[in-house]
């Protein structure tokens, strides 16, 4: 492993905390919907409300959610976990606590794998645990007040600890990342961070190489990669002015503005002494038996970093290829369904991480919302192969496919003149042309310069207007001039 970078001499130590919303129809503890954009307190029953007599009931849907994050990480996966009361107050909490998980979590240990800048990193959990959401105070549509919502209180989240493995900004974005992908390729959480499915916590502390943790400040509820990486940049600044002017890093909770790239401090960092755990009364002991575990297992599907493998194995991909091709399920089954189509694992890899990927980040788009099909990619990828057009021209179709709503790959071909001249006679008619106009190079290649043969071919694609098959003019240019 690459030694950590250093930043004004510091060294940088990250752990995140990630709430993931599971994708369950209903609440964890009510039967209320968990649907988005509802009018406010719409959806949120008796329970959610906690009026006197209401009891929580498991949902057994969030439980099982929560056992496949923790097969897909290679965690244990508890038999018996603990719900416990985190007690606090705030007026979007109603019960004045929240039900939530502490010593006994239903996931423990476990690691995240993912790629940073072409080497294999891996950030160990300490642990996942099942906990209610709350609900959310509203500011911006009130003159001098604040409006309650309710309608996410009892939201089932699986929240996600790592240790603080990370050192930088970057791994910490590239982990989030990793993170995101696996739980939508599971179908625990549709990954929605503008709704606030995914969401994460960012604990920072810097310190001298060698010496021990340095007091960390949790930057709450960042919900894009950008604005995570922005704001773990802009703490570790602040923390290291702190410490270069001799002042104490107090441990606390801090917002993210990225209106001013500051961080700001929320208020001091409780412990887990002042929320007074227990475990909760209302709820028995969650008991997982290992047939549940199987069965769950059994349901799985094929996990990114195996179906990498697959890739490398079956399709001869590079490792980065393979690790590219499964950044997401949607991906995977694009690259496949090309591929099966075409029968060029790696040309198609190639076009999905230039063209395609280009594309689509111009235009932040998902690939599965692509408005070239894998089928017409293919259909593309397919006529370079076999010599009909060159890259160049395969360019100018991909455009036309991408902007211009065209579908037909040979249509387009046609239409833009754009077939290459694969014709040998004609070629070499055309040849014999240039060998007669350009005696100076032919006799400078003679004698061993080898770029003297790049201008020949040069001449060659200008006298067919770019129109000739690249590989069979070299082929037969080499031959002319006794050395193919």
């Amino acid at each position: 492993m690459t030694a950590p970078q250093l930043i004004r001499g510091y060294e940088v130590v990250i752990g995140l905390e990630t709430h993931a919303q599971l994708s369950t129809a209903s609440k964890i503890f009510s039967g209320s919907s968990t649907a988005f954009g509802a009018a406010p307190n719409t959806q949120a029953s008796a329970v959610d409300l906690a009026l006197p007599g209401t009891l929580p009931v498991m949902n057994r849907g969030a439980v099982e959610r929560a056992i496949r994050l923790g097969l897909a990480v290679g965690a244990r996966i508890a038999e018996h976990s603990i719900f416990a009361r985190k007690n606090y107050f705030y007026p979007d909490l109603p019960k004045g606590y929240q039900i939530s998980q502490y010593e006994l979590p239903i996931v423990q240990g476990g690691a995240v794998e993912f790629l940073l800048d072409g080497e294999l990193r891996s950030v160990r959990l300490t642990r996942a645990h099942l906990e209610e959401d709350a609900g959310k105070s509203l500011h911006e549509d009130f003159h001098g007040q604040s409006g309650i919502d309710l309608n996410r209180a009892g939201t089932p989240l699986l929240e996600i600890v790592s240790e603080p493995d990370m050192r930088s900004s970057k791994e910490a974005v590239e982990y989030a990342k990793a993170l995101h992908a696996l739980v939508v390729w599971l179908g625990i959480c549709d990954g929605n961070m503008q709704e606030g499915s995914f969401r994460c916590d960012a604990n920072v502390s810097v310190r001298k190489p060698g010496a021990p943790f340095g007091t960390r400040r949790e930057i709450k509820n960042l919900n894009s990669f950008r604005f995570l990486q922005q704001a773990i940049d802009a703490e570790v600044q602040w923390q290291i002015d702190r410490v270069e002017d001799g002042l104490a890093i107090e441990q606390a909770t801090v917002l993210f503005d990225p209106d001013t790239g500051e961080t700001r401090a929320m208020r001091s960092k409780e412990d887990a002494h002042d929320y007074r755990y227990f475990p909760d009364p209302d709820l028995p002991p969650l008991a997982v038996a290992p047939a549940w575990v199987e069965r769950v297992k059994a349901q799985m599907p094929e996990l990114p970093r195996v179906m990498a493998q697959r890739f490398e194995r079956q399709d001869a991909l590079p490792a980065y290829d393979a690790a590219m091709m499964t950044q997401s399920l949607a991906f995977a089954r694009y690259y496949e369904a090309a591929r099966d189509a075409c029968g060029q694992p790696k040309l198609v890899a190639n076009w999905l991480m230039g063209e395609v990927s280009r594309r689509l980040n111009a235009e932040e788009r998902e690939i599965d919302a692509a408005p070239v099909p894998a089928k017409t990619l293919a259909a593309l990828i397919a006529r370079i192969a076999d010599g009909t057009i060159s890259n160049a021209g395969a360019k100018q179709v991909f455009e036309a496919l991408w902007s211009e709503g065209a579908n037909d790959v040979d249509a387009v071909i046609e239409s833009k003149g754009l077939k290459q001249m694969s014709d040998t006679g004609e070629l070499e008619r055309l040849l014999d042309e240039v060998i007669a106009a350009n005696a100076k190079s032919v006799e400078e290649f003679r004698a061993g310069k080898e770029k003297a043969f790049n201008a020949l071919v040069g001449q060659a694609m200008k006298a067919t207007k770019g129109k000739a098959n690249p590989g069979l003019v070299n082929e037969l240019l080499r031959k002319k001039l006794g050395a193919g």
